[in-house]
């Protein structure tokens, strides 16, 4: 049953070579289940919604799912970005509530300038594991951006990943957080053109828990060769 819509962005600032292998993953993944890529150049990837050059930022990134959302037709959302690898169990294992934000914490992180290379796990709902139901993220994210009709006025504070615990306080509604584990895990590689680099760069620690192989994905160093060089 085609009842989920993969919503991949992008800011088309990665290596070509890289963001064409993660793509192509993920249509492997993907499987029956369409795909809506959001992106800043025109891209043949899915039905391709063009938003033009805007700035880098976790407002653009939620600029650009409401952008797909409102695109997609089925009942689920699951999101996508450029420079993580799905696996098919993220996308077919697991279906949120209908007033609830679904996050895959079977994830692990590929810190890429460390050798040898190895993959570390924290257990941490991060919006790239994300899967919602369609009518909720856009709800969730038309809410804060109806205060400022500008979306370039839209501090970063106001909208963060939703479910987390950032509403308190806030003057916004709550929103409820479910957690799901899958035996095919996704990757998640940490690099020089990832959106937060700057923050710690190559200071970012690893997990506590580190292993070389992983289901789905094999071994640290096949997942940099066939991927990330």
């Amino acid at each position: 049953m085609k009842d989920l819509t993969i919503i991949y962005y992008t800011a088309n600032v990665l290596n070509e070579n890289f963001a064409e292998k993660v793509r192509r993953q993920i249509l492997i993944a993907a499987g029956d289940f369409p795909v809506i890529s959001v992106s800043k150049k025109p891209l043949d990837f899915g039905t391709n919604i063009c938003v033009g050059e805007t700035e880098r930022s976790s407002v653009n990134i939620f600029y650009a799912i409401l952008r797909g959302s409102k695109e997609a037709k089925t009942k689920y959302l699951a999101l996508a970005e450029d420079d993580v690898l799905y696996s098919p169990g993220h996308f077919y294992s697991y279906r949120p509530h209908d007033d609830a934000f679904a996050y895959n914490l079977s994830k692990w992180t590929f810190l890429t300038w460390k050798r040898p290379p190895f993959f570390s796990l924290k257990f941490r709902r991060t919006l790239a594991t994300l899967i919602a139901p369609r009518d909720l993220m856009i709800e969730y994210i038309e809410e804060r951006f109806s205060k400022y009709p500008d979306i370039s006025a839209v501090p970063e504070s106001v909208i963060p990943e939703p479910g987390r615990g950032y509403e308190k306080n806030s003057g916004y509604a709550n929103r409820k957080a479910e957690d799901f584990y899958t035996y095919e895990p996704v990757v998640i590689f940490s690099h020089p053109q990832a959106l937060g680099w700057g923050y710690l760069g190559k200071r970012k620690r690893a997990g506590i828990i580190r292993a070389y192989d992983i289901p789905y994905w094999g071994t640290a160093q096949r997942v940099l060769e066939d991927y990330y060089l």
